[in-house]
């Protein structure tokens, strides 16, 4: 097969410039992934993915199973690579780079408010950010304010700042790895961490936000959550028209299953809420990406996750065997993370 008309693709990195790729217009989804995790030195890639815009400016996730050419409504082939599916536990991880790669990623969840922090919360992962990129305080080398440079929360104060110079002196001899890793074990607390947020209506035409994580489907209202259905308790899932349906398992004191209904605002965002639930259904929930229980998938669609699971992907990452990566922490690099991780 020839190569034909080739596509650059400029796919925004974690750290890293862009790189600019060349494909041939017919390559599926995983090959540009791979590419973009070999530039980046990244073998446990399960957990990421690589997202573009519609012509709604609605953030889409790339099937890797599929053309890429079939799955672009606009002509403009530009991609964010970003954390897909946020582990429960990131000590799990094999590798720092791995971790590395979800501190960008969680930095910039902070300072785009999807996922909001308290004061301390902001001042102690700001801190353990600075440790990373700066290593242990030099008076000599930082002077009075050296974290001006640094942005850890939407509506910085100088208060902050503060408090994060006064947390960032007691950390003498704590390792970058060892900041990232007390980073990820404080974010993985927070209520919002690897929740993706979808606008819906409930059946009275009242706003609320579902948000789909590893342990099932939340939903919100005026901020607040309202409700939360664990993966075990979800029977079916499925949408019709502009429709979203969850089948509910009865309760202790039930007889019947109940469906709840919600609408979105168009047929798109309907099959994208759709496919994001079965994604992480099968990622979190299943061994392996066989097909889920007979009726868990209706509405006819042929879409099924086919990449590893978890359980498969600590498998794989259990036999990684090579010398660990160098990491560039460059502070020059931090001005990067208000754009390059914007999934739309």
């Amino acid at each position: 097969m020839g190569w034909g008309r080739l596509q650059t693709l400029p796919s925004s990195s974690l750290a890293h410039a862009a790189p600019h790729l060349c494909l041939h217009e017919a390559c599926k989804g995983q090959v540009l992934l791979d590419l973009v995790c070999e530039h980046l030195n990244l073998m446990e890639k399960d957990y990421f993915g690589l997202t573009f815009s519609d012509s709604d400016s609605q953030k889409n996730w790339l099937d890797l199973s599929k053309e890429i050419k079939k799955q672009m409504r606009t002509s403009s082939w530009q991609f964010n690579f970003a954390v897909k599916f946020y582990p429960p536990d990131p000590s799990q991880l094999m590798e720092d780079i791995t971790r590395y790669y979800l501190c960008l990623q969680l930095r910039n969840d902070i300072l785009s408010g999807r996922l909001p922090c308290s004061f301390v919360t902001h001042a102690l992962l700001g801190s353990y950010t600075v440790q990373a990129e700066l290593g242990d305080f030099d008076q000599d080398d930082h002077g009075s304010d050296y974290v001006s440079d640094f942005h850890f929360a939407p509506n910085q104060t100088r208060e902050l700042e503060e408090r994060v110079m006064e947390l960032h002196r007691t950390y003498r001899g704590m390792t970058p790895a060892e900041a990232e890793i007390n980073f990820l074990e404080n974010a993985k607390k927070l209520s919002m961490y690897g929740v993706d947020l979808h606008h819906a209506k409930d059946s009275e035409g009242i706003d609320l936000m579902l948000g789909v994580c590893a342990n099932g489907l939340l939903i919100y209202r005026d901020r607040l959550r309202i409700n939360r259905f664990a993966w075990p308790k979800i029977l079916k899932i499925s949408y019709k028209r502009s429709n979203f349906y969850i089948k509910i398992r009865p309760g202790e004191y039930e007889q019947f299953e109940s469906t709840i209904g919600f609408k979105l605002s168009n047929h798109r965002a309907a099959k994208r809420l759709w496919k994001v639930c079965i994604e992480h259904h099968t990622f979190f929930r299943l061994v392996s990406p066989e097909p889920p229980p007979k009726g868990f998938l209706v509405m006819g669609s042929k879409f099924r996750y086919s990449g590893r699971t978890q359980a498969q992907t600590r498998q794989a990452s259990a036999l990684i065997d090579r010398p660990a990566p160098h990491i560039e922490r460059s502070t020059s690099k931090r001005y990067l993370l208000s754009r390059s991780l914007d999934g739309g």
